[in-house]
């Protein structure tokens, strides 16, 4: 799918895509926020620590298949892949990243399973 992100929110998929974890950690504010698999992280360190195992070292990659903005919300929905146990996860598995931002940079993401997608 072909959809027009927000320079943040394409900077986000990037980085990702690209492997490029320094990219990723300067998107973050310094007292962000990051929600992932009922786990939370505060702050610069504990963002890359998370980043490095659950992103990097797990050689993720995203392909978006949606975007929305509200409420000063982005939310991006992706289809997920990577080196990562997949064990117990949907195949193919969808995730929604709902970022949060403010002066240009992140402030808040919390990353949710996507209800029902279909792999197109």
């Amino acid at each position: 799918m072909s959809t027009s992100l927000s320079p943040l929110a394409a900077a986000y998929v990037s980085s990702v895509n690209d492997g490029n974890a320094t990219a990723f950690q300067r998107l973050f504010a310094p007292d962000a926020v990051v929600h992932d698999a009922g786990h939370t992280y505060r702050g610069l360190q504990e963002i890359k620590n998370w980043s490095d195992r659950e992103i990097f070292g797990a050689n993720v990659s995203l392909e978006v298949t949606a975007e929305s903005d509200s409420a000063g919300e982005t939310v991006i929905t992706t289809k997920v892949d990577g080196t990562y146990d997949k064990t117990g996860l949907p195949d193919p598995l969808f995730i929604n990243h709902h970022l949060q931002m403010r002066d240009g940079q992140i402030v808040e993401l919390a990353c949710r399973l996507a209800v029902e997608q279909t792999a197109g």
